[in-house]
């Protein structure tokens, strides 16, 4: 039961005599309980503490295509869709957008497995899903299937999962449905839509590429704001004046920060050459007349990124098509579109004055 893994309780409020007697017993039970699942043979790898991992949560319709299910769940109702998947439970469902990011993120774990036996500080797949338990038999067959490890089930049951989200200490929470991210973003986690390529793509299966926009992504609006407010030669002025200033965090800098403490843990054995994780911005800023502050800013937070792309307004599609990044994050709808178009996964991060721009 939730409240039982805590330990000792030593933080609860003074507990009565009867509660501290039943305490020894309670820890006794539940180091048995350890011992007993410590003990079992398994070859999978177990999952790590939360506090430890960095936990991403992925919905089902990130993970799976469920076109044609939800297609089914809006114009025939909840009874009918569950009645189709109890009825189906045996097909497998196709990759969705967040799949092959997700099958990149094993082989990152396999490799600090292999380097790192006993450190937990690696990715933990959480499915966050607002399905009903009923589903779970057909999510656990395609996930069998496609030999991932997710061990974590989150099944809310028509419930928002953002409560959930926070109990589980997510780090990056990917979701087909644009208001949860929403909601997510605005209770302070790392959050995108995802939105499938146009077109197939070969993604690197033994690197993960993880592709980034750098205002209102891994920087705040405050630059944006300018832009979009006074016009582009104010914004230059004012990233120049400012260029010893950091830039303040946007929603996704804890995640990248997150790539570059495993990146070191490669970096520690002599693996760089060999790392299996690369990280690039993209940014439509242009390099000479408002980049220095965004490497000043970045090398300021102590990381370090792969590759630095200024593309001064120029589209973006063209330049991810060639590095074939496993996800895309952007705030701009228009971006995410041309992502799409050449064959990118991209992930929509509600955030920063763009939005307001967004909206008819």
């Amino acid at each position: 039961a939730p409240g039982t893994m805590s330990g000792s309780g030593s933080e609860e409020p003074q507990p009565s005599q009867a509660a501290e007697d039943r305490q020894p017993e309670a820890e006794k039970d539940w180091a048995a309980a350890k011992a007993f699942y410590d003990s079992l043979v398994t070859q999978r790898a177990r999952p790590p503490k939360p506090q430890n991992a960095i936990t991403v949560a992925v919905s089902s319709r990130a993970l799976f295509n469920l076109v044609e299910e939800q297609r089914i769940y809006e114009e025939h109702g909840l009874e009918k869709y569950v009645e189709y998947q109890q009825n189906n439970e045996n097909v497998i469902l196709k990759p969705g957008p967040a799949f092959y990011f997700v099958k990149a993120l094993e082989h990152v774990n396999a490799r600090l497995l292999e380097l790192y036996p006993d450190d937990e500080e690696r990715f933990d797949i959480v499915l966050m899903t607002n399905n009903h338990a009923q589903v779970g038999v057909r999510l656990i067959n395609s996930i069998n299937h496609y030999g991932l490890t997710i061990e974590r089930f989150c099944m809310t049951g028509g419930e928002s999962p953002i409560g959930y989200l926070t109990a589980y200490l997510t780090n990056l929470y990917l979701s087909a449905d644009s208001d949860k991210v929403q909601e997510a973003i605005e209770a302070g986690i790392a959050s995108a839509t995802m939105f499938s390529a146009n077109k197939d793509t070969d993604y690197s299966d033994t690197q993960l590429r993880v592709a980034f926009d750098g205002d209102s992504v891994i920087f705040s609006d405050e630059s944006e704001q300018i832009v979009k407010e006074q016009g582009l030669d104010r914004f230059f002025e004012h990233e120049q004046l400012n260029e010893n200033k950091p830039l303040a965090q946007g929603p996704l800098k804890g995640f990248l920060e997150d790539l570059g403490k495993l990146q070191k843990k490669f970096y520690a054995r002599n693996e760089r050459l060999n790392c299996p994780i690369r990280t690039y911005l993209v940014t439509a800023r242009s390099a000479a007349s408002s980049g220095a502050r965004v490497l000043k800013t970045l090398r300021s937070w102590g990381l370090e990124i792969d590759e630095a792309l200024f593309l001064a307004g120029a589209p973006k599609g063209p330049i991810l098509a060639k590095i074939r990044p496993h996800i895309f994050f952007d705030d701009q709808m228009f971006h995410i579109e041309g992502a799409q178009k050449l064959g990118t996964i991209a992930a929509h991060v509600p955030y920063g004055i763009s939005q307001k721009y967004n909206k008819s």
